[in-house]
């Protein structure tokens, strides 16, 4: 009799045992997958951001943006080029872990007024002293925008001061309607990811 009794509390205490043993496997699982839905996110942020700089139309008088809410990735953005939406939407839908593009880039109406406005701003913006470094590359930072003769500047540049000079620029071009300077500066966007 004493032999069952101690059985019958061997096995419960050896189920016990066994369940207290997997609460903090449990417990750190959460954590694991956590850290790991990070990783894949920083993966795939990273693959899709590669994926569109790399598109062979995408320049300086485009501008292209993305959000990612689980695996449903948002565009945003510019394009001089019906081409270049569609491709845009195409390699970002390749990017694996991504099932869903939700393609909102507008398309910028054709316009030789809007053609000549970008030459004049690429070459203020670009042929002063302070910004001509960032002429030298494939994907410049500053991207022109225009919009039937309203101008926006966007992209990341390192500081305050490139900004200001970017916007004094693009201020001082004949024929623009509006400028906004919707440039951000490393710094800023560094703390706001």
């Amino acid at each position: 009799m004493k032999r069952r009794k101690y059985l019958l509390w061997s096995v419960p205490g050896l189920a016990l045992l066994v369940l207290l043993s997997g609460v903090p496997v449990q417990a750190e699982a959460p954590a694991q997958a956590k850290a790991q839905a990070q990783v894949n996110q920083a993966q795939m942020v990273e693959k899709i951001r590669s994926a569109l700089l790399k598109l062979p139309y995408y320049g300086v008088f485009d501008y292209l943006e993305f959000s990612i809410d689980g695996r449903t990735v948002t565009l945003n953005g510019y394009a001089t080029r019906t081409s270049l939406k569609k491709d845009a939407q195409a390699a970002v839908h390749e990017v694996k872990g991504v099932e869903e593009v939700v393609n909102n880039i507008q398309i910028l109406p054709l316009s030789p007024a809007d053609d000549r406005i970008r030459r004049a701003l690429f070459r203020s913006i670009y042929g002063t002293p302070a910004l001509q470094r960032y002429a030298i590359g494939p994907n410049p930072p500053i991207h022109i925008i225009v919009s039937n003769g309203n101008v926006k500047l966007e992209g990341v540049v390192p500081n305050e001061n490139d900004k200001n000079i970017a916007g004094i620029q693009a201020r001082g071009v004949g024929g623009t309607f509006k400028v906004e300077n919707n440039l951000h500066v490393e710094s800023e966007s560094a703390k706001a990811e």
